[in-house]
């Protein structure tokens, strides 16, 4: 009887310890799950302050070259996306949150800022960008060139796709999601090994903090 005792009396301290562990533990949980909605509605508030001036929603965009040529190869070409992007921002014309530019084709999140309309933007950021890379091209890669004859109605040469995609960012979650995609995207084409590695990326910005492109805005403020 005794010795029963002593048992009863070790799983009665075995089950007190669990419970306060178990106790413990949901409190935490507790604690995390306050401060993850905090977070989030700090995240909210953020996104309804810009939109007092902006008029629409952050988006996703990805522009591709004519049938996938490696166009963007060229890295001065690339700086030709670049110097566009600073030039819209400075003007007020958008805010750029994450950029990625590879060889064939490129991604943006972008937001149109007051009463900039992201139709007429895209149309003389991709017309401008399109018509400095084929000046460049007659002369110094008329093979290139040639290839991005269309004789279309109203153009004879074109470097974009027409009809980029476009993907509105409704929330902060679906927003980090596509940031991350367009940070490893030059890791999944094998140009890099990770993502702060690719010069011509937001990664940098985000990952370590550096400020090399100017024109780029932290999404959460």
């Amino acid at each position: 009887m005794f010795a029963l005792g002593k048992w009863d009396g070790f799983t009665n301290q075995i089950t007190q310890s669990h419970l306060a562990n178990k106790q413990t533990e949901v409190l935490m949980t507790l604690h995390l799950q306050s401060h993850i909605t905090c977070y989030y509605i700090y995240l909210d508030i953020t996104f309804r302050m810009k939109e007092l001036y902006a008029k629409e929603y952050a988006e996703f965009i990805t522009v591709t070259c004519l049938d996938w040529k490696l166009v963007l190869s060229d890295a001065r070409f690339k700086d030709i996306i670049v110097d566009s992007l600073n030039y819209l921002s400075k003007e007020k014309r958008i805010w750029l949150y994450a950029f990625v530019i590879m060889n064939n084709h490129f991604h943006l999140i972008w937001q149109m800022v007051n009463e900039n309309k992201r139709d007429s933007v895209q149309r003389d950021f991709l017309k401008f960008t399109g018509q400095q890379i084929l000046m460049k091209l007659k002369v110094e890669k008329p093979d290139l060139y040639e290839a991005l004859r269309v004789n279309a109605k109203d153009r004879t040469y074109q470097v974009w796709q027409r009809n980029s995609l476009g993907i509105p960012l409704w929330t902060p979650e679906v927003f980090w999601q596509k940031i991350d995609y367009i940070h490893n995207n030059p890791v999944k084409a094998g140009l890099c090994k990770y993502p702060e590695d690719y010069k011509y990326s937001s990664a940098r910005f985000y990952l370590t903090s550096e400020k090399e492109w100017k024109f780029l805005v932290h999404f959460e403020g």
